[in-house]
């Protein structure tokens, strides 16, 4: 393409690609993308996006046809790559001039230079940088702006670069231009402290654009290119956080002022997180400067939010990290470790923490100081708490909570006693005194008696029913949370149910209803659960927004898990309004979400009951996991889970429940190797006859058993391995006992023993290590197996009777109960298949998948094999 001929063709296909008129657009981009392969494209884009009288528009889309040429052709292996003499031509006219006047078009070839970069510097481009080192060095401020703005893109793209010699090459490049990268980010810092004094802004914001600049080509040197920081970094916030006084709120060099701020801040915090040992130089300084503008007069006036939230993240990172801990022992501890250890014990001492510890737990009631923050902050607050200073919190108090425990006791102590309603200061005080000890609850194990202190204090906070005290009741609902699975009578959980009956007219309240724990007792739970299930529904009804449902719903859900089918008689009413809660939020998936859920543990609950559900259960199971349908990418999880849990408890397949197999097809091609995992069911499926073959079982898993015998012969060392191995071999044994027999042949050979001898070392290996079987039901397996053996006339098995009937006695001891009615023993894990089990008022009735099971089970099937007749004559 000849570009003297071809530029006003490119130039009015260009200018008609920017038209609104979709007629004249479409043919234009047609073209435009015609000419992407031709020769000499790319210099005529480069001499229109250079040529500063042409319209922006069509300047701007030059400049873009250009970036996205080279993802597709600069490299040599593309398909119609340029060629050599057009790419040498295009790289020496891109760095001719640094003049262009629009900042965006001046950023997008700044990232068009760059991405050159990546692929040609520094082989085939040496010339870039030293260029760039020299234009940033001009007089004229557009162009100093403008190279300044093309070397950092170029240092931000090569050092994402990760291939080793990559790596070797950018630091190479750091380590010849850091001191240059230092002294130019000094100068405009400088320049611009300089400047503001005079008054002048605009020139102010010039040098201060430029100081941001050059600082991020110094982050990009330090963390990816160079491990040592130079000691001029360590005094550059002070002074431009006293340099924000000189802005107002909202002016753009306040703005800009607060970006280069926080972007030494990420200096630091990233060079801590790639190189900390180089780092523990700069860590005294660090935690000075942290914590005298966080948490001293110091910061007055001069800190901004942003900036407490970088600096309590590089205290935690300090506090925490891994490489500044000395190892349990002393000695084996690394010099490096020790002396950031040595550096942090001298920094720390009892006045700082004590300051710290009453800072970051009274962070509340100085919001006004720390943060002006709107209702939208304060959410984020609650959602963020890592940003905030919670996380902050823990790490100083896990790691010195010796010295910080009395601190946070003697404030829980001043603030006995119902709180001032009229006095906001006091209540967010209590706020964040009870935050405090709710987050650190397990540090504080040992030292708060809490059931005293509900009885005595908490449960009186929760009575107070002015609506100025809601933030006091949710921040205790929210504390006795977070104890309540560290250290709780469950003796009190009644009490703490009546008063949150009394409290459930307050969404806020109901979501923290604490009933998800460990040390839950449904029994306790049960007086009280309908009324507060009848509560919930009340308010689920009620409440309008999206979030507050979801939480309302996922108590529900909390509450259903917990009762199981104890939740039968109350879920009438819930059953009929989920239909019409699903309707209503057919344009909120993540609410549907929640409603899957409570589904999910609904269809527990009910058991075989939830065949009632079908006419909404299976509609919502055949949306959810439909991937034709779009709401699937949100749904498909929870519906599935849904649909596994709706077979299991359904009493009986229907075309219904047939009919959304349908869509299974589709789900199994979004699996890996979804093809070659159907193949291998369909093989299995031609083989399987109406019961499955116990022969088939053993045969398939062949390869693997001679390892599980030689694990038994050699005395396996693992006890939960050990078991395994046993209680396949007692399943082989008993099922197939021609195939046991080829086996031990197989593996005498490999012995270089007789099979009797083999048979003999298993057996006294078997009886020796019965102890490692726990489980029952895996005891009596092992019994049967060995008792299988004792009708043979094989001196081998006569010489181990003893051992055998020693084990099984064990074993009739594990599983034996009384039976109170008859006053006879009975085998309790022997059931007829018309006999339902009884069951304790803690245990869960069976599911009818368990029934299922239970019908094609093998021990029924053993009641006719020898071995059984023999173990019942033991009994």
């Amino acid at each position: 393409m000849d570009i003297q001929s071809a530029s006003s063709v490119v130039l009015q296909a260009l200018t008609q690609a920017t038209s609104q008129d979709t007629a004249v657009l479409k043919p234009a981009e047609e073209q435009l993308r015609q000419w992407e392969t031709q020769p000499g494209f790319y210099s005529v884009l480069l001499s229109i996006f250079n040529n500063h009288l042409l319209d922006v528009n069509v300047r701007w889309l030059a400049v873009l046809y250009f970036k996205n040429g080279i993802d597709r052709y600069w490299r040599r292996v593309a398909p119609h790559a340029l060629s050599e003499e057009e790419k040498s031509s295009l790289r020496a006219g891109l760095i001719t001039n640094f003049n262009e006047p629009v900042n965006q078009i001046a950023t997008q070839i700044a990232v068009l230079i760059a991405k050159v970069a990546r692929l040609d510097c520094p082989r085939q481009w040496p010339e870039l940088i030293p260029i760039l080192l020299e234009s940033v060095k001009v007089q004229d401020s557009l162009q100093q702006h403008r190279a300044l703005l093309t070397f950092y893109h170029v240092t931000k793209t090569l050092a994402s670069k990760r291939l080793a010699t990559d790596r070797r090459l950018f630091q190479d490049l750091a380590s010849s231009i850091y001191s240059f990268a230092c002294s130019l980010w000094n100068h405009h810092t400088d320049t611009f402290l300089q400047q503001i004094y005079t008054g002048d802004q605009q020139a102010s914001l010039s040098s201060l654009e430029r100081t941001l600049l050059s600082l991020k080509v110094l982050r990009k040197l330090t963390v990816h290119g160079f491990v040592e920081l130079q000691n001029n970094m360590e005094v550059m916030p002070f002074h431009l956080l006293f340099a924000g006084r000189q802005f107002g709120p909202g002016s753009l060099c306040r703005e800009k002022l607060e970006k280069t701020i926080i972007l030494f801040t990420k200096v630091l915090l990233d060079f801590l997180e790639y190189h900390p040992c180089p780092f523990i130089p700069l860590i005294q300084c660090s935690l000075e400067f942290a914590v005298s503008y966080v948490f001293t007069e110091a910061g007055e006036g001069v800190v901004f939010e942003r900036f407490i939230v970088q600096c309590m993240n590089l205290i935690k990172m300090i506090v925490k990290n891994d490489a500044y801990k000395p190892a349990k022992n002393i000695e084996d501890s690394k010099p490096e470790s020790l002396e950031a250890h040595k550096i942090k014990t001298a920094f720390f001492t009892h006045q700082t923490l004590t300051e710290i510890g009453r800072r970051l737990t009274l962070i509340y009631p100085n919001i006004d100081k720390y943060f002006l923050l709107t209702e939208e902050e304060l959410t984020m607050w609650e959602e963020d708490p890592e940003s905030f200073g919670k996380l902050l919190f823990l790490d100083i108090f896990h790691n010195y909570s010796q010295t910080l425990t009395p601190v946070l006791l003697e404030m829980v102590q001043n603030l006995q006693g119902p709180s001032n309603v009229e006095d906001p200061v006091q209540m967010l005080m209590k706020d964040a005194v009870y935050n405090a000890v709710g987050l650190a609850a397990y540090e504080l194990f040992d030292n708060v008696d809490f059931d005293q202190w509900f009885k005595n204090q908490l449960l009186g906070e929760l009575q107070v029913s002015h609506n100025r005290y809601k933030l006091i009741r949710r921040r205790v609902i929210w504390l006795i949370g977070q104890w309540i699975s560290v250290k709780f009578k469950p003796e009190l959980r009644p009490l703490l149910y009546e008063v949150i009956l009394s409290l459930m007219q307050d969404p806020d309240l109901v979501v923290t209803l604490p009933v998800d724990d460990f040390e839950f007792r449904t029994e306790q739970f049960l007086p009280y659960l309908e009324s507060i299930f009848g509560l919930l529904f009340q308010l689920l009804q009620q409440v309008n927004e999206c979030d507050t449902k979801m939480q309302v719903l996922h108590v529900i859900s909390c509450v259903i898990e917990r009762v199981s089918i104890q939740i039968r008689p109350y879920v009438g009413c819930l059953v009929q309004y989920l239909p019409v809660l699903w309707k209503q939020s057919e344009e909120h998936n993540m609410l549907r979400c929640a409603i899957l859920t409570t589904l999910i543990h609904l269809v527990q609950g009910l058991g075989a009951e939830s065949k009632n559900l079908y006419p909404f259960l299976l509609p919502v199971i055949q949306l959810s996991t439909d991937v034709s349908q779009p709401p699937h990418v949100y749904l498909l999880e929870d519906g599935l889970e849904l649909w596994l849990v709706t077979l299991e408890n359904s009493p009986a397949i229907t075309p219904e429940l047939l009919r959304i197999f349908q869509n299974m097809s589709a789900l199994l091609e979004m699996i890996n190797y979804a093809e070659a995992l159907c193949r291998s069911f369909y093989e299995l499926l031609r083989d399987i006859t109406t019961e499955v073959s116990p022969v088939l079982g053993s045969h398939m898993f062949q390869p693997l058993l001679p390892a599980v015998l030689r694990g038994i012969v050699e005395g396996e060392r693992y006890p939960v391995v050990m078991s395994t191995y046993l209680g396949v071999t007692g399943r082989i044994l008993l099922q197939n006992s021609g195939f046991f027999t080829s086996l031990l042949t197989q593996m005498a050979v490999e012995y270089n023993q007789e099979a009797d001898q083999l048979l003999g070392s298993m057996i006294e290996m078997w009886v020796d290590r019965m102890d490692n079987i726990t489980q029952p039901e895996r005891r009596k397996l092992s019994a049967l197996a060995l008792t299988s053996l004792l009708p043979s006339d094989n001196s081998v098995i006569q010489d181990k009777f003893c051992g055998i009937i020693n084990i099984c006695v064990e074993a009739l001891h594990d599983v034996m109960t009384e039976d109170p009615e008859t006053a006879t023993f009975k085998d309790c894990m022997l059931m007829s298949h018309f006999e339902e089990p009884k069951l304790t008022d803690d245990e869960e009735p069976p599911t009818e998948q368990d029934k299922r099971r239970k019908l094609v089970s093998v021990l029924p099937r053993l009641k006719g094999h020898r071995c059984y007749t023999i173990f019942q004559d033991i009994i």
